[in-house]
């Protein structure tokens, strides 16, 4: 059976760390920024020396092709580094860099596929700089168009389209060229669940859905002090009304139902004025389509109630909206046997994250691999995942992907 080297990967994930390092050990690199250039110029520069054929789409993916014996669709793996403004360093780079160690235990044992092996990674998955997220797999598959995809603007107004022209990425290849025969994506659970229950690898079956909405909310300002609180028009109130209702609403209906009010802005944000705009996000989750809009809705009508109850104007943006994933099952099935066949506990579960096998899904068929998050900390400076634990996942990528490249 062919290994992975752990030393080598776990050095090519403090390479990568290393930029956009942060205090704490953590890293920023937001989609398109500078720090986004470099990171992407590294791993670029790692797949040439593999071997791989690269290409750049016109949104930024980068795709490196291995070739098989046989020129037909290949195998791919991969995910996305970018991050969070305060993001740790396996999110998404574990992913992409456990795929260009597939190929370098392949090269080294010299060993040609079948199939083509491919390693990508995504422009935008994280969604913290730009809207939606998944946005490079999204174009990818055919979700949603270049155009829109270029127009999307960060809060300073930069758009998607001039940040990749600016750094460079703007390839000339159409989104979605290299069609895989299949889509496997290893990730990090980014959650407590095989954690705590000390489980090696989590066999991934689905993905939540996701609703993100902004709200901008405009009442008027005035005196703190001198202002009766029946006379107020109070754009604060309501965004505050809306965080403890979402929470509520969240026990109430159980299971996998989730709700974050995640970002909060107030005008004037001064202590002694009533403010006179509000403008925060809600993001819901849930695995059931039918729950997922019973919430949506649910929150819907709290923020009509108290809004007009304080006589306040509220208008709503979509910032991104994806029906729950199931993946295939034959595909989540090689997962879990060979995760079992190198003796590493397993155990079935959904995805709380958003990734992009969720899109790739659309495309072709796709599964998931998780390790295991110490503490279930992610998209925080002390995300840490053990070094046995990603070479265990690692290797279990190395052997579905070899399987897949060989069938018929």
């Amino acid at each position: 059976m062919l290994r992975l080297d752990e030393r080598r990967l776990l050095g090519a994930l403090d390479d990568l760390a290393a930029v956009g390092a942060i205090e704490g050990g953590g890293c920023a690199r937001l989609a398109l920024t500078d720090e986004d250039k470099v990171g992407r110029d590294l791993v670029v520069g790692w797949m040439k020396a593999l071997g791989l054929a690269v290409t750049v789409d016109a949104i930024g993916n980068v795709v490196g092709v291995r070739a098989g014996r046989e020129d037909i669709a290949p195998i791919m793996t991969g995910s996305h580094i970018d991050t969070v403004r305060t993001g740790g360093r396996y999110d998404g780079n574990y992913g992409v860099l456990a795929g260009l160690e597939v190929v370098r235990a392949l090269n080294e044992a010299g060993v040609t596929t079948r199939r083509p092996i491919a390693v990508a990674f995504f422009t935008n998955e994280e969604g913290a700089r730009f809207q939606p997220d998944m946005m490079g797999s999204l174009v990818y598959v055919g979700g949603i168009g270049l155009n829109e995809a270029y127009a999307a603007a960060d809060k300073d107004g930069a758009s998607v389209g001039d940040e990749l022209r600016r750094i460079g990425y703007l390839g000339p290849v159409a989104p979605g060229a290299v069609k895989p025969h299949a889509f496997v994506e290893l990730h990090i659970e980014q959650g407590p669940i095989l954690d705590e229950e000390k489980v090696q690898i989590g066999v991934v079956e689905s993905v939540q859905g996701i609703s993100w909405t902004e709200y901008t909310v405009t009442g008027v300002s005035n005196h703190a002090g001198t202002t009766p609180m029946r006379l107020r028009r109070d754009a604060g109130y309501l965004a505050a009304s809306v965080n403890l209702f979402a929470r509520k609403l969240a026990w109430e209906m159980g299971g996998d139902q989730v709700a974050t009010v995640g970002s909060l802005a107030l005008r004037p944000n001064l202590i002694n004025v009533v403010p006179n705009r509000a403008i925060f996000s809600v993001d819901l989750r849930n695995t059931d389509e039918a729950k997922l809009k019973e919430a949506e809705a649910r929150v819907a009508a709290h923020i009509a109630e108290v809004a007009a109850a304080e006589r306040v104007e509220v208008e709503a943006k979509v910032l991104a909206r994806f029906e729950p994933v199931i993946f295939d099952a034959g595909l989540v099935d090689r997962v879990e046997h060979h995760a079992k066949a190198l003796s590493l506990s397993t155990r079935r579960m959904p995805s709380g994250a958003g990734h992009d096998a969720q899109m790739m899904q659309r495309l072709c068929p796709t599964a998931m691999i998780f390790v295991p998050s110490v503490a279930g900390l992610s998209h925080n400076v002390k995300e840490h995942t053990e070094a046995a634990d990603l070479a265990a996942g690692a290797q279990v990528l190395l052997n579905v992907m070899l399987e897949l490249a060989e069938r018929r």
